[in-house]
């Protein structure tokens, strides 16, 4: 690819930051343009598109870029952290059952959707979904199937077992971050309609609200003007906290993968033990939850999960510049799969959540917890509400669990599609 306009990752941040001051100077907006435009369009989805439009413009580019990177190894822990920090761990547990049923929803969607997503463009285009032996196009899609259900661990083992051809990998990556960036897209912009999308699908959100609400006072009670000595202690949960996780994230990911031959093989059920990613967005989320059981908590009224929300802001900026809106034109085949198996996707969502009455919150959560994981759930679920991060983390953790065993099984039924 060509380089970008600007590869200074310093000038590209400004960029970012002038991006985010300028959606929230315009969204604050009451009267006029602007308040009517983002009564249309999500602050949140702006966040996301600006360095998407950046990124198609060849302003700006993921791939000559560390922000992603720094952002989702830096930032997204200690938001974690602090947007964990006053949870109501038992209040979370009776949010009951239907964020679990809806993961799941999401995960047999991304299972059932590749094989039928075969079928379809079988029909009109049956080179693209071909090949022979490891260029075989079902052995590609797999590794698609690892990181929709799972995570990156996931897709690494779906591309050791199946061996798909390394030349070719490229079109695979091109669809996991064009289809999976667009639907997260969609997803942001049915955030700002929930309560219609509620009403629609005849949804039970007591629980949810009620939540909300206990938070909010809680919030109240304990809010203050947060001092300087405020900032320092907040910043130094948030990064020691950080820190700590990367160090026995690091240590863990070590540990099991040189004492386990099931976490060593990329190939096993359990090699996702071998990811550091993995254990560190797991010990922040546990370090937050344990400084709930603590006076720490109360940092919440000096601002934590504000200071948390500004770097889930930031990722989800980071996370826009992986979208070029140009690639779509690469391979258009194999980009209709993808949109045809995450429609597939979606549409099993709505289905189950209109027959359970599921609110949006789950579906929207449920199906990030698979397709985009640790990184981009919480980004969804802090959106709803702070205090609804953690439900975001949890599902996509256990995404990890059952990512290699789902994608195993979807990229089976995808070969006997394929022979069709």
């Amino acid at each position: 690819m060509n380089d970008p306009l600007i590869t200074n990752d310093t000038v590209v941040f400004g960029l970012i930051a002038l991006c985010l001051g300028f959606i929230f100077y315009t969204s604050s907006r009451k009267t006029g343009f602007w308040n009517s435009y983002y009564s249309v369009v999500p602050a949140v989805l702006m966040c996301y598109l600006l360095p998407a439009i950046l990124a198609s413009l060849g302003i700006v580019s993921d791939e000559k870029s560390n922000l992603y990177f720094m952002a989702s190894r830096y930032l997204l822990p200690a938001a974690l952290v602090l947007m964990t920090l006053s949870i109501d761990l038992k209040a979370i547990l009776n949010l009951g059952s239907k964020a679990l049923i809806m993961f799941l929803t999401g995960s047999v969607g991304i299972i059932i959707g590749g094989p039928i997503a075969i079928l379809i463009v079988s029909i009109f285009s049956p080179e693209t979904v071909g090949g022979n032996d490891f260029d075989a196009i079902w052995r590609g899609l797999s590794t698609i199937a690892g990181s929709w259900i799972g995570g990156g661990a996931n897709q690494a083992a779906m591309l050791e077992i199946f061996q798909y051809n390394p030349e070719k990998y490229g079109g695979m990556v091109l669809i996991d971050i064009v289809v999976a960036n667009v639907w997260m897209a969609i997803i942001l912009l049915g955030v700002g309609k929930t309560k219609k999308i509620d009403k629609w699908l005849k949804a039970d959100t007591s629980a949810i609200e009620s939540l909300k609400v206990k938070v909010a006072n809680y919030t109240d009670k304990i809010t203050r003007v947060p001092t300087l000595n405020d900032y320092m202690i907040i910043l130094c949960f948030a990064f020691t906290a950080v820190g700590v996780s990367h160090f026995f994230g690091d240590y863990l990911s070590e540990l099991l993968t040189s004492s386990f031959e099931s976490v060593r093989d990329t190939k096993s059920f359990l090699s996702f033990l071998g990811s550091n990613f993995f254990w560190m967005v797991v010990i922040a989320t546990v370090l937050g939850i344990l400084l709930s059981f603590t006076k720490a908590r109360t940092y919440e009224g000096a601002g934590a999960s504000k200071i948390g929300s500004v770097f889930i802001y930031i990722l989800v900026a980071t996370i826009g510049m992986k979208m070029d809106l140009a690639m779509v034109l690469d391979n258009p085949g194999l980009i209709a799969i993808g949109f045809i198996w995450i429609g597939i996707h979606a549409g099993l969502l709505i289905l189950v959540a209109k027959l359970i009455k599921a609110p949006f919150f789950f579906l929207a959560v449920g199906s990030q917890a698979n397709v985009g994981g640790a990184a981009s759930a919480p980004v969804v679920a802090a959106e709803f509400h702070p205090s609804l991060t953690s439900v975001g983390v949890l599902l996509a953790v256990f995404g990890y669990v059952v990512g290699t065993g789902g994608a195993l099984l979807c990229a089976y039924l995808m070969e006997i599609a394929s022979k069709i």
